[in-house]
């Protein structure tokens, strides 16, 4: 460290690599194992896929991390940030399934063997590309921790916990209506599939009454191929419209079949007619009735999305295709009753989108309500808290309701099932190691369950099995359990209540404390990020044009609770001159304490440093005390409050005089004193949000510490958090400086309201509101001359209105700014007048154009609430400009 310049210029690219090469050179992310009494802070990672890149929700998610990371870290806590990856069981699949058709083949000619190696080759080449993007991002990880769920110790993780839930008979294999991807070939849980809102059609069918066929009872359906499978007609017993009909039969059309009329109080009465068809085994709730009614369960779309034998005619055809045909051939026969719009939710695949398809099937299971009753009861008693407090509802909600958790799946890419399947007594034996026997009638004739688990099976033992869980780990007994959770509210269910559940039945604690969700990143006008819009803002061409700092502080100061984040490519912008602010008054700074000696200084502070000490000393507790409540966004702004407005713009103003000073060595010492300490602090402050300028800079200022002293700090990580001091507040000279920056400001804005030069001078008359105030505007007169172009003050509790003055109240207190040396005569007040119109006119046209928009019936109906909010805090802004401009416009009618 020393006291060189900084460069002329902010060049992020100069100093980030840099600074990142040199805190990992010198271990400063890594977690102290070997027995430190430190206090402990700990996050897992939300582990990126393995074929990820670096997306805007990561570039939130793990900035916000680091935060956390390195707020704790400089407090001298001993932290762990564990990194992995996921090895994203579907995802991986269809990425290595796309390389072979390129190459003409299918994972069938590879085999399963040849296939699984070839995803291992893979991830070796090219699985790691987002380590190195988040590398970028500054992410203070342990990386040399780095865990796959799939490697040798997450593995053995695996099999423990299936083995323990198998043998209490948790997991369990059974025939279950599932959800099907057709084009995954696989089994999916009800969180694997996304809804979308699809305008489709309402078909009603005829289905003739036995025996006579003549009357029919009408029923509705969205699916009309499904028909080819129905073994009932169900109706609710309390509705009076069909109650006579109950135990009759009806004639399936196309089939032949004769099927019973049943009651059950899962039919929506509201729902088409009120009378609906049974598919047992191609929709969950008839599935429910079909076991409740002992019904026959007729299969007729095979897992390929194609007709089965069981569809007569209609085999081999495309499920849709079928559709067409069911309904051309219903229609000519009499059967199809009518059709109608119909807006209803479509299930699809969370990989490849594809509709999926509701199938019985024989899976594996694990029963999730006794796992899900300790869960509940932690969130309820405190013991883990979710931030913002309203996702605990939808957390109860779900988990009240949680229904038994499909686990297989049906891929090669994976966890394979530890279950084998032995030929000569049909029995499962289910083992931690691999078996040469089964353990039933020892016959070797056994064979390995093809199934793997689903992704999120692994996932939900993360802050366990990455510490080294089964064993009793050191990093088990001082990390785990972890601090905080960050993470999205789409991933609430996937992983973090399983996580919850799987952390308390194996560890007998909670996996976290905190749970914190933060929001979803949308554009700048509020609409979803997404390649068809062409809105996406890509964070690595964000870092690469404004640097890592400017785009971790947008994400930050935007991070507020409970509200979704509008980014735009401006925002970030205009924190990158942010940087450029701090980076010149840095340098100012630097360039002005070359010949500060520390020792023997006798300080000598004068109000504007008593000022800054206590506001920088304010900004420790505000910084602490908003981290500590995961209000990200307020550390940020008040951090850039404190260092634009205050340090920046008002105290290196006011030194600069002593600064220059050559006949008073102790203010000027003094004051470069107080610069140091409190750039310094603010750096420290600054440096979860910004790390590399920070580093930067601190690296040039000069300690404040004795130089024999042997505590020199290599780096910033090193040094110490701010402390908030109570000895330090000054509460009598904030309130002062506070007032004083007031009126100057009022100074100011009337001086910009009539575009005054700055170097055109003014006289000043201040009116107080008691005497005292008298003394106090006169002590600091002098700097309200130094930031207003001030030449004379005049200070009166009986002041008049000075002649061809404009005026202003601060605080109740009137200011009035007029000419200096009849200098008001070179403003074209004519001119003025017709520019302030002029404002005003093009003000009243968007006024008119936005009332009118807000007073559309059809845009309240349509437009998104968002939007419309939006658009009416322009119209409240507008107004505002509109009359502060009719104030300046009547000031100057008024004066001239």
């Amino acid at each position: 460290m020393g006291s060189d310049l900084l460069s002329k210029a902010y060049n992020p690219q100069e100093i980030e690599g840099k600074w990142f090469s040199f805190w990992e050179k010198n271990g400063f992310f890594k977690a102290d194992i070997n027995g430190s009494n430190k206090d402990t802070y700990s996050i897992v990672i939300p582990p990126p896929n393995i074929t990820g890149s670096l997306h805007v929700g990561h570039a939130l998610n793990n900035t916000l991390q680091d935060i956390l990371i390195r707020w704790n870290r400089l407090q001298g806590k001993n932290t762990l940030w564990q990194f992995g990856i996921d090895h994203a069981g579907i995802a991986t699949q269809n990425v290595i399934e796309r390389q072979l058709a390129a190459e003409g083949l299918r994972k069938e000619d590879l085999g399963l063997e040849a296939f699984v190696e070839r995803v291992w080759q893979w991830k070796k080449k090219s699985g790691g590309r987002i380590v190195e993007q988040l590398k970028r991002l500054g992410a203070s990880c342990d990386w040399h921790r780095e865990r796959f769920t799939m490697d040798e110790g997450l593995s053995r993780a695996v099999r423990e916990v299936f083995v323990r839930l198998y043998e209490e008979g948790l997991i369990y294999k059974g025939d279950y209506m599932i959800n099907w991807c057709p084009r995954c070939q696989t089994a999916l849980s009800d969180l694997e599939v996304n809804y979308e809102e699809l305008k489709g059609q309402l078909y009603y069918f005829n289905y003739p009454l036995l025996p006579q066929k003549e009357q029919f009872i009408v029923v509705a359906t969205t699916r009309p191929e499904t028909m080819l499978g129905d073994t009932a007609v169900a109706v609710h017993p309390e509705d009076e419209r069909y109650r006579d009909l109950i135990g009759k039969t009806v004639l399936l059309p196309l089939m032949g079949r004769e099927i019973p009329i049943i009651a059950d109080l899962l039919v929506d009465p509201q729902f088409g007619t009120g009378a609906v068809k049974v598919t047992p085994a191609h929709d969950p709730n008839d599935f429910e009735m079909g076991n409740q009614h002992k019904l026959q369960m007729i299969k007729i779309i095979n897992e390929q999305g194609n007709m089965t034998e069981e569809a007569g005619k209609y085999q081999g055809m495309d499920r849709f295709s079928c559709r067409k045909k069911v309904l051309k051939d219903l229609d000519a026969l009499g059967f199809l009753a009518k059709r109608e719009p119909y807006q209803h939710a479509v299930g699809h695949c969370y990989r490849c989108k594809t509709i999926i398809e509701p199938l019985v099937s024989r899976q594996w299971f694990l029963s999730m309500k006794s796992l899900a009753k300790p869960a509940i009861e932690v969130v309820k008693t405190g013991k883990i808290r979710f931030i913002p407090s309203h996702w605990e509802n939808t957390y109860f909600e779900w988990m009240n309701n949680i229904r038994d958790w499909c686990i297989s799946r049906q891929i090669w890419w994976g966890h394979r099932i530890p279950a084998w399947h032995c030929l000569d007594c049909h029995k499962i034996t289910v083992a931690k190691e691999d078996p040469t026997t089964c353990q039933y009638c020892q016959s070797t004739k056994i064979e390995q369950e093809t199934d793997v688990l689903d992704t999120w099976f692994s996932s939900a033992l993360w802050p366990f099995s990455t510490m080294g869980w089964p064993e009793q780990t050191k990093e088990m007994e001082l990390f785990y359990p972890t601090s905080t959770m960050v993470t999205g509210f789409d991933i609430l269910f996937f992983w973090v209540a399983r996580m919850i559940m799987m952390g308390l039945k194996f560890t007998g604690k909670v996996p976290f404390s905190d749970v914190y969700i933060h929001a979803l990143i949308r554009d700048e006008h509020g609409h979803k990020m997404s390649k068809s819009r062409g809105n996406v803002i890509d964070p690595l061409v964000m870092i690469d044009k404004y640097g890592t700092d400017p785009f971790r502080f947008t994400l930050t100061a935007l991070a507020s609770q409970g509200r979704d984040i509008c980014l735009s490519e401006k925002r970030i912008e205009g924190d990158r001159h942010f940087c450029n602010k701090i980076w010149n008054a840095s340098r100012f700074v630097l360039m002005n304490i070359a010949d500060f000696e520390p020792e023997g200084i006798d300080l000598k502070l004068d109000p504007a440093d008593r000022w800054i000490i206590s506001r920088a000393n304010y900004l420790v507790k505000k910084v602490d005390q908003s981290l500590g409540d995961y209000k990200f966004n307020e550390s940020a702004d008040a951090i850039y409050q404190f260092l634009w407005h205050e340090f920046c713009d008002w105290y290196i103003e006011r030194v600069k005089g002593r600064l220059f000073s050559k006949t008073d060595p102790q203010s000027k010492a003094t004051a470069q004193f107080v610069l140091i300490r409190v750039l310094r602090d603010t750096m420290v402050l600054l440096h979860p949000i910004m790390p590399f300028i920070t580093e930067e800079i601190w690296q040039k200022l000069p300690s404040l510490e004795l130089k024999d002293e042997k505590n020199e700090k290599p780096s910033i990580m090193t040094d110490v958090w701010p402390v908030f001091d109570p000895a330090r507040e000054d509460a009598e000279v904030e309130e002062e400086m506070a007032l004083i920056m007031d009126v100057s400001r009022g100074v100011r804005n009337i001086r910009a309201d009539i575009n005054l030069h700055p170097k055109i001078k003014v006289d000043l008359s201040i009116k107080p509101l008691k005497k005292e105030q008298i003394e106090m505007f006169s002590f600091y007169q002098d700097y309200i001359k130094d930031s207003t172009s001030c030449q004379n003050i005049e200070i009166s509790l009986d002041l008049e209105k000075p002649k061809n003055s404009l005026s202003a109240v601060v605080r109740d207190i009137e200011i009035y700014v007029r000419g200096a040396n009849d200098s008001w005569a070179i403003i074209d007040s004519q001119e003025e007048k017709k520019k302030l119109q002029r404002k005003i006119s093009k003000i009243d046209e968007k006024l008119v154009f936005l009332n009118k928009k807000l007073g559309n019936e059809d845009f309240m109906k349509k437009a998104p609430p968002h939007i419309v909010e939006k658009e009416r805090q322009t119209v409240d802004l507008l107004n505002t400009q509109k009359l502060k401009l009719q104030q300046n416009l009547k000031l100057i009618s008024e004066e001239n």
